[in-house]
């Protein structure tokens, strides 16, 4: 198991040793803005090995499986209303929180090139 989490963090395999196997799980955040911070889309993205399993679109309010495993996790996760509660809030929370702190740095770099 220590073998694994060390390859999955990029250490490399004790000289000598091969690797069976790495892996790659990943999760990606998206947020687009439409008009500012006036409307806001975030795509949460899963992905195992390059293929998109899931995501959430806020603009569904719900989970989408995208492969056939992807499917029965997103009927799972969509039986769940606290998850779906909180990918409708993260739009807030990590979305439009992040444009309102990140702006005012971003605009002031672009007016000194």
């Amino acid at each position: 198991a220590v073998l694994v989490l060390l390859v999955v963090l990029g250490a490399p395999p004790v000289v000598g040793e091969e690797l069976s196997g790495v892996f790659q799980w990943m999760l990606k955040l998206e947020c687009h803005f439409i008009n500012g911070s006036d409307r806001v889309r975030l795509l949460e993205r899963f992905i195992y090995n390059r293929q998109q399993l899931v995501h959430f679109d806020s603009d569904l309010g719900h989970f989408v499986g995208d492969t056939p495993f992807g499917e029965i996790q997103a009927k799972h996760w969509n039986s769940q209303p606290e998850l779906l509660e909180e990918g409708r809030v993260q739009v807030d929370t990590f979305c439009r929180h992040n444009y309102e702190a990140s702006t005012p740095v971003l605009v002031s770099r672009r007016g000194e090139q």
